[in-house]
């Protein structure tokens, strides 16, 4: 009983706790000094790294919710969450590239400098900088798309377009990443409840296969 209700109130602190730790990490990346090496660099980029790490149990629920019955909806719905752990695998990588060299780097110039040569080996740019990362808010969206368009009743149809809305905010200028996770807290956080009710479900149905 115990640990069902540490289930439950981790996955709930999960779908709160993501868009939370991303606004922050947005709001510190406005201070003044923080995008050099510093305090301020690895204070955003570790609340980043936890937002990050909260979206791998949301996306592990948002799966289990869609239910699909028939084969080829299990293998869509599979293939979706797959591309959303891509990208948040991407995403982390990322980050952690980011962390290391803030904390590497004296100053600015050789930030600068060590990026320049860790983007410049063969494909880490695409796969941890331009089209990795971009697949997790494919999945996000995607998985949100989907268990809006099989449950109505459970799920606002709005909690996809508010995620859609806050991806095209962030994309659009960084300096509004708060804004963006705002709107993702706003589509997630009504599924908070109904999440820490389902992760215990689909450890039961682990154990007992």
């Amino acid at each position: 009983m115990a640990g069902t209700t540490n289930h439950h109130r981790f996955t709930s602190l999960a779908f709160t706790g993501a868009p939370v730790l991303l606004g922050l990490y947005g709001g510190i990346r406005l201070l003044d000094g923080s995008r050099s090496p510093g305090a301020g660099w690895l204070a955003g980029h570790t609340a980043l790294l936890a937002g990050l790490l909260l979206f791998a149990p949301v996306f592990a629920v948002l799966r289990a919710l869609i239910e699909p019955r028939r084969p080829a909806g299990r293998i869509a719905a599979n293939a979706v969450a797959g591309l959303a752990f891509a990208g948040l695998a991407a995403s982390l990588v990322q980050v952690g590239i980011d962390l290391y060299v803030g904390a590497r780097a004296a100053d600015k110039a050789e930030q600068e400098l060590m990026f320049e040569q860790i983007q410049s080996h063969p494909g880490v740019l695409p796969a941890f900088y331009s089209v990795g990362p971009l697949l997790f808010y494919v999945g996000l969206l995607a998985l949100l798309t989907t268990l809006a368009a099989r449950r109505a009743r459970r799920i606002s149809v709005w909690s996809p377009v508010l995620v859609l809305a806050g991806t095209v905010v962030m994309a659009a200028d960084l300096d509004f990443i708060s804004l963006g996770a705002l709107l993702y807290l706003t589509a997630l956080a009504p599924l908070a409840r109904r999440a820490g009710r389902r992760l215990p479900q689909m450890v039961a149905a682990g154990l007992s296969t």
